[in-house]
């Protein structure tokens, strides 16, 4: 009589399959957070630069600056930043963008402003060129 040979995966086959995976998503997780805050953070970005066209258009037609948001022509749906202008006069403004929930764990980069003159701030790193 013949022997069967049964074909399949070993216990430890299976163990060693789940530590690789395990030490691979413990690697990968740390950088897919990073990038994830990464992007949020330039999506505000983006809407500041839309809040300060608004501004312009605004500023064209009135001779000052708006103070509110909905003058800008613009209607806040990130729920990761909230934005507020501040200084509003005839000649200058400050857009600012504050850190919400999770976002808030994006070191040194929580709080974004944007005048004016484009000067952005905090200006190491947090802005992509």
């Amino acid at each position: 009589m013949k022997a069967v040979r049964q074909s399949g995966f070993t216990l430890i086959e299976l163990m060693i399959t789940v530590a690789i995976v395990g030490i691979l998503a413990a690697i990968a997780y740390p950088s897919y957070q990073q990038y994830v805050l990464s992007s949020r953070r330039a999506e505000a970005q983006s809407e500041m630069l839309k809040i300060q066209l608004g501004l312009e258009k605004w500023r064209a037609n009135h001779n000052t600056y708006s103070s509110t948001l909905a003058d800008a022509g613009f209607t806040d749906t990130n729920t990761y930043y909230d934005y507020s202008i501040t200084g509003a006069s005839g000649s200058a403004y400050v857009i600012n963008a504050a850190a919400l929930g999770a976002q808030t764990a994006d070191a040194g980069c929580t709080s974004l402003a944007l005048d004016q003159n484009s000067t952005k701030t905090p200006s190491t790193g947090c802005w992509k060129k």
